[in-house]
């Protein structure tokens, strides 16, 4: 009896997370295709079997294939997974829906919402394919530990169930564990969210400020994560599992995160745009925060350590003044109002 074919994966976009994504996929004997705007840098690639920009030092798969041209990465692909920063998703989309095959379904991995508008992702996907199959992977997973080959953990969650089971089934391997869920607005939020929270905890340890501070600043970030997650209507399980509290922790803690990397660094003086220079890629926490707090404030909600975070991004407040402000709040429980029910505890 032979096994079922495997549809063609094209991922778009070629930075460390959807190299890492691609080189699990085509170990998993699932034909995939890389595509990435610059031509050379994907032929230099495709040479070295290795993407020496990100992840200079690990091999990738020779059975990975690349592709320059957008039109022949998507021609026959069952399934797209878009890997690109935030802002570039709406426009990555647009550019390959007339390029599309017929039946071909949509997935992506990018975290963040749509810059200006605060719209989630999905929300972009439904009105520009409606109907349309559609799954979002996140989750606790720095991109070099994947492409290593270290155990990681991550949930999909899709639209339609079939399509989710199918993906991550795809996704699945010997150190890759693939969940799935049907909570698509939740395990954005968390994936998004949790990019500002590691900043206050970076600005915390670069500041040494203690590990207490480390501590109290994930837990009562969590607090902010599920209050707005209540009230936008995500599942707090979802909040609460790989998408919210496990990609929170880990990007909180791992220097590996470009987040808390950033955060540590305006902990220590050094000003928004150097630290970004460091960085070298892109800092999605810099365009989120302010997307963050535009649904706090529609929605009615004090979130103070997103709002602090902000307002260092904006050079608002100094680091040390914003650790002073959320210092200096007033006393009070811990739990006012019971989350999940709207009940006064």
């Amino acid at each position: 009896m032979t096994a079922p074919s495997r549809p063609t994966v094209a991922v778009l976009g070629a930075g460390s997370w959807g190299t890492a994504l691609a080189a699990l996929l085509a170990r998993n004997d699932v034909p995939t295709r890389l595509w990435g705007r610059d031509a050379s840098a994907l032929a230099e690639m495709a040479t070295a079997r290795r993407n020496l920009r990100y992840l200079p030092d690990l091999d990738l798969p020779p059975e990975l294939a690349y592709e320059a041209d957008l039109a022949s990465a998507l021609r026959g692909a069952g399934i797209v997974l878009i890997v690109v920063p935030s802002h570039a998703f709406a426009s990555v989309l647009d550019e390959i829906i007339p390029m599309l095959d017929p039946g071909a379904r949509i997935s992506w991995a990018t975290k963040g919402f749509e810059t200006g508008t605060g719209r989630f992702l999905h929300e972009l996907v439904n009105e520009k394919l409606p109907g349309h199959p559609a799954a979002v992977v996140t989750g606790p997973s720095f991109a070099r530990e994947v492409t290593a080959g270290l155990p990681s953990a991550v949930t999909v969650h899709a639209t339609d169930e079939a399509f989710g089971k199918e993906l991550a089934n795809l996704l699945h391997a010997p150190n890759f564990r693939a969940y799935t869920g049907h909570d698509i607005l939740g395990a954005e939020l968390g994936g998004a969210m949790k990019n500002v929270l590691a900043v206050a905890t970076g600005v915390a340890d670069g500041m040494e400020l203690g590990l207490n501070a480390r501590a109290g600043l994930i837990t009562r970030g969590m607090n902010e994560m599920l209050r707005l997650g209540v009230a936008l209507g995500a599942r707090a399980e979802t909040l609460m599992g790989l998408a919210g509290l496990g990609d929170l922790v880990l990007t909180c803690t791992g220097d590996l995160s470009r987040n808390r990397r950033l955060g540590l660094a305006l902990g220590r003086g050094i000003p928004l745009d150097e630290a970004v220079r460091q960085i070298g890629q892109v800092v999605e926490s810099v365009v989120t925060a302010d997307e963050v707090a535009r649904l706090a404030g529609f929605h009615g909600l004090d979130l103070p350590i997103s709002a602090a975070v902000r307002a260092v991004l904006h050079g608002e407040v100094t680091p040390e003044e914003g650790v002073r402000q959320l210092m200096g709040r007033e006393q009070k429980a811990e739990y006012p109002v019971d989350l999940f029910a709207g009940r006064r505890a």
